[in-house]
């Protein structure tokens, strides 16, 4: 009996340290989700935009689009997107900053659409830096009519930003704690915080942002549950709110639109312009 035991539990230990192993070596494929292709360009939206190059602090070229509203209020939106696809999948997410009157630039990671390079933690940092610096210096785009607007891994990617620099406001759609807080509720029977070598601790950061704060996250997200967004409205030491919506993680904002829309309008429209 003892025998068996022991079999089954180094049997055990031995699938776990198979699939631990496997993890660590996968990691970035299981976060990353680029796509290369350029499904549409704003011209076939109808959209004006401004194709824009840019080189990162570690010599990467970065590729993205400025697109200016038809009736700009004067403020800029920075997006900075998911894991998954590139900033040709964004089209509806544009048309309702257009509606509001918020010129874009979204911009694809290392690794993503026609954006140099591959993605990682640090350099995903370092090009939402490079991308603040060309709003910044080439577009002379005041700090203070400059929103960032984080979505999902964007999320910790505009937190980590916001924690090195200034802007009017924050938004983050869909995000999380942290990639070993995500990693341990999927794998629970894994030492995923000590096996996990991305961080994206936006929890960890979130208290060094002094903007104004407004999350979007929807109860029905199948990806991360509301405590993530409770967690990071807690640790937020500026004016906050948490606004839930209903849908999944990639269409809640348009399940919920009409919440979403008079939410972000409320939002952009009573940042201070000092």
């Amino acid at each position: 009996m003892l025998k068996s035991a022991l079999h089954i539990l180094l049997l055990a230990s031995i699938a776990m340290g198979v699939i631990s192993l496997w993890l660590r070596l996968n990691e970035s494929r299981l976060i990353y989700y680029p796509e290369r292709a350029i499904a549409m360009t704003p011209r076939q939206h109808g959209m004006k935009y401004e194709e824009v190059w840019l080189t990162t602090a570690d010599n990467v070229r970065l590729n993205g689009w400025f697109m200016p509203s038809s009736h700009p209020s004067g403020k800029t939106l920075l997006l900075l997107h998911g894991n998954a696809g590139n900033i040709s999948h964004r089209f509806d997410k544009y048309a309702i900053f257009h509606e509001l009157g918020l010129d874009i630039f979204a911009l694809d990671y290392r690794g993503y659409g026609k954006s140099e390079g591959a993605p990682s933690e640090t350099g995903l940092y370092l090009d939402a830096r490079a991308a603040y610096r060309y709003l910044r210096e080439q577009r002379g785009i005041d700090q203070h009519k400059l929103v960032v607007y984080g979505e999902s891994l964007g999320v910790a990617v505009a937190v980590d930003l916001l924690g090195q620099v200034a802007a009017a406001g924050l938004a983050l759609e869909a995000g999380f704690t942290s990639a070993p807080d995500v990693g341990q509720e999927m794998y629970p029977f894994l030492p995923m915080r000590w096996l996990m070598r991305a961080q994206y601790d936006a929890l960890g950061k979130i208290g060094r942002i002094d903007a104004p704060l407004l999350i979007f996250h929807s109860r029905d997200d199948e990806f991360f549950t509301m405590r993530h967004a409770q967690k990071l409205l807690a640790a937020a030491p500026a004016r906050k709110e948490l606004i839930e919506l209903r849908g999944g993680h990639n269409d809640a904002f348009m399940q919920s639109a009409e919440v979403y829309r008079e939410a972000l309008r409320h939002f952009t429209a009573s940042l201070p312009e000092k």
